[in-house]
């Protein structure tokens, strides 16, 4: 049966969340000085070196706990037919963390990693305080932009809070959750990137202003002064290192987001290209590769992956996304018609 347009973008975030996540995973957390040194320049996938203390329990192609918790997110999304039970998204997380021994590898984030041992100790997700402002909320937050229309911005934004929740409540979280949730949002309904690049600042204030926890700088500001870094860039490599030593690459969800619309439209919106540059880029190259990548994915569908990587991918993390984009076009067709129903 042939694929539609719709569902092909949803197969191409998966994807590009993946390829991303891969690509970058050998040089993840190390700077840009440390990846120039070891790697020259990585332009496929590689195996996670040994001397890299967060990458070194990966094979080459594999995906990590980026795209890990996108599926523990999906997963509770299909279980629960289409709707978001926070309590159902932390104990899949949960449970990927203790099968993988995560409390003991460098793969979890500080704020996950308080969160889920609250988890583990019994109390409700509801009941976390999960104020942290890493990026764990917005790296996983991919199929929650397949599952959703990007209508309402109010009820889009409690959606995403409420799906972060398991690990992240902080508002400068939720709004780089939310800026990347909506971007795929809008590229699957078939917006071009230049549309949607222009909608993310207010998106984001929108977001971070709904509920103040922290005294973060603007997402808004950050991401504006991301897509300037780009647009004054004479060159990929010069351009590159200003959005490393300006926007920063870190694991806060303030520098990685902005980082990640910058490195979409640097890659004009390219997905295997996008995917490069980001692993080449230094700092938190995985979870940033995989936010930007599901970007592109979106925008250009499942048909846009290099075939080659797509293969590759299949091969050492056992995919298969296609059941993931033939539910999410499901609950997201269900979700529309409600919109014209009210």
């Amino acid at each position: 049966m042939t694929m539609t347009t719709q569902e092909k973008r949803i197969l191409g975030t998966f994807y590009g969340q993946a390829l991303g996540d891969a690509m970058g995973m050998p040089s993840e957390l190390w700077p840009r000085s440390r990846v120039k040194q070891h790697f020259g320049w990585i332009d496929r996938f590689l195996p996670g070196p040994a001397e890299n203390n967060a990458a070194c329990y990966f094979g080459r192609a594999a995906f990590t706990d980026d795209t890990t918790m996108a599926l523990a997110l999906a997963d509770a999304i299909v279980t629960h037919d289409g709707e978001i039970n926070a309590q159902t998204i932390g104990a899949n997380i949960l449970q990927w963390a203790e099968s993988f021994d995560a409390f003991n590898k460098n793969v979890l984030g500080p704020t996950s990693k308080i969160a889920l041992n609250a988890m583990k100790a019994g109390t409700p997700v509801s009941q976390l305080e999960n104020n942290g402002t890493t990026n764990g909320a917005a790296m996983r937050v991919s199929p929650l932009g397949c599952l959703l229309p990007a209508r309402d911005l109010p009820t889009f934004i409690d959606a995403v809070a409420l799906a972060s929740s398991p690990t992240h409540k902080s508002d400068v979280a939720i709004s780089g959750a939310t800026v990347i949730a909506w971007a795929v949002s809008r590229a699957i309904d078939g917006a071009n990137w230049a549309t949607i690049r222009d909608e993310l600042p207010a998106i984001a204030r929108a977001a971070q202003e709904k509920r103040v926890t922290t005294f973060s700088a603007s997402m808004a500001a950050r991401i504006e002064l991301a897509l300037s870094v780009v647009a004054q860039g004479r060159g990929v490599e010069s351009t590159m290192q200003k959005i490393y030593d300006l926007v920063g690459t870190g694991t806060g969800t303030i520098e990685s987001v902005p980082a990640a619309i910058a490195m979409v439209e640097l890659a004009e919106t390219d997905p295997n290209r996008c995917a490069i540059l980001c692993a080449n880029l230094g700092g938190d190259t995985d979870t940033i590769g995989a936010m930007a990548v599901a970007i592109c994915g979106a925008l250009h569908g499942i048909d846009s992956i290099d075939v080659a990587l797509k293969a590759e991918l299949d091969a050492a993390n056992a995919l298969d996304f296609t059941r993931y984009s033939a539910a999410f076009t499901r609950f997201r067709q269900q979700r529309e018609a409600a919109y014209v129903d009210a």
